[in-house]
């Protein structure tokens, strides 16, 4: 194994593993494991997420009669994930800037690999680890969603997949993703346009009158894709629109979402020709659900003794998006989200300080200690 969190952190963003394609990163954390003494296993999850290997689950046999604790980043990066070149000036890691740089979530997945291996290297006693390497996190917490969950021993736990070290999210919001498809009529668009109805002006009167944005604290909605049309010289008769609707609290989200959907519903009414009426399909879909966690649980406080004791700033924070957590919270497990430093998350500016690698791996290292007592 590499010689500083740094090279090793390297090593492991210049493997592609954009989302389905994670098979070779998980192929070297196998290796890198099985040489710390884990035991490794891989779940089935791929053969329904369509990628080309499962969860990889790693099990540190520990000297201290306990359950174990479990730490789990994800494998899978976004796009554009292929072909990374890791710059670094004033230390400071980039990519070269024509890709992201794969921090999220690499720098995870360094972090939690260093602290188990500088653990082993001290000899100390511990209790038993779990480790969780997910796929295909970034397109809809597939890994989690699929992920073989009898192989978890663990009651509590820590998903590294956030920014600052020190900071842990102890809350996340709900997600619906909504989809409408808007029908109209098709027409000649310069012959014969008042024999068409346009689905793609009918969406858009929708959209003007839908709520969006920041709705309240707590609340967001957004309309993020929209396709349809064949040729400007026809009038469109279908349109697809992709949107979604996040909140932490669960009536304020489905009000939203009724919301998003009646304003499809109602404005679709107004438009007739002869006979024919536009319509629109609507389809939501539960993505996760929210999960908030009391400061006063262990995860919590467990975190925030080894920050102080690491002289690592600590700081709980509710988050705005979803991850892992908000489903393994789902399935009984009590687990939070922990910074690792990454940075400027899917663009092409993603970057990490190495001396937040650093001490993110501390953080970890000093978790399981305080654990062990």
């Amino acid at each position: 194994m590499d010689n500083t969190i740094t090279e090793y952190f390297l090593s492991l963003i210049k493997i592609d593993s954009e989302s389905k394609n994670e098979k070779a990163v998980a192929e070297k954390l196998e290796k890198d494991l099985k040489e710390l003494g884990a035991e490794v296993l891989f779940d089935k999850a791929h053969q329904k997420t369509g990628g080309n290997v499962g969860n990889l689950y790693a099990f540190i046999p520990g000297s201290i009669n306990k359950s174990p604790i479990l730490f789990c980043a994800h494998m899978d990066t976004v796009k554009p994930g292929n072909g990374i070149k890791p710059q670094i000036k004033d230390g400071v890691i980039t990519s070269d800037g024509t890709t992201i740089l794969g921090a999220d979530d690499k720098s995870g997945i360094a972090e939690i690999i260093w602290a188990i291996k500088e653990l082993k290297e001290s000899g100390e006693k511990h209790a038993p680890v779990e480790i969780l390497f997910t796929i295909s996190e970034e397109i809809g917490l597939l890994g989690a969603k699929y992920l073989d969950y009898s192989m978890i021993k663990s009651k509590t736990g820590y998903a590294l997949d956030s920014h600052k070290v020190g900071h842990l999210a102890i809350g996340a919001p709900s997600q619906n993703s909504i989809k409408f498809i808007v029908h109209g009529k098709e027409a000649h668009a310069g012959a014969a346009p008042e024999e068409g109805i346009n689905a793609i002006r009918v969406a858009a009167k929708a959209i003007s009158i839908m709520p969006q944005g920041r709705i309240d604290s707590e609340t967001t909605c957004n309309i993020g894709i929209i396709k349809g049309g064949k040729a400007t010289n026809i009038v469109p008769n279908e349109v697809i629109i992709e949107a979604e609707a996040r909140s932490h609290d669960k009536d304020r989200l489905k009000k939203i979402t009724d919301e998003m959907c009646q304003a499809f519903q109602k404005t679709v009414e107004k438009f007739k020709l002869g006979e024919y009426k536009a319509k629109v399909e609507i389809k939501v879909q539960e993505e996760y659900q929210a999960f908030r966690l009391n400061e006063n649980a262990e995860v919590v406080v467990l975190a925030k003794d080894a920050a102080e004791r690491s002289g690592i700033e600590f700081k709980t924070e509710i988050g705005g998006g979803g991850s892992d957590v908000n489903i393994f919270n789902q399935h009984g497990l009590q687990m939070a989200v922990a910074g690792t430093g990454m940075d400027k998350v899917h663009t092409v500016d993603e970057c990490i300080k190495i001396s937040e690698l650093e001490t993110g791996a501390k953080w970890v290292l000093e978790i399981i200690r305080e654990y062990s007592k």
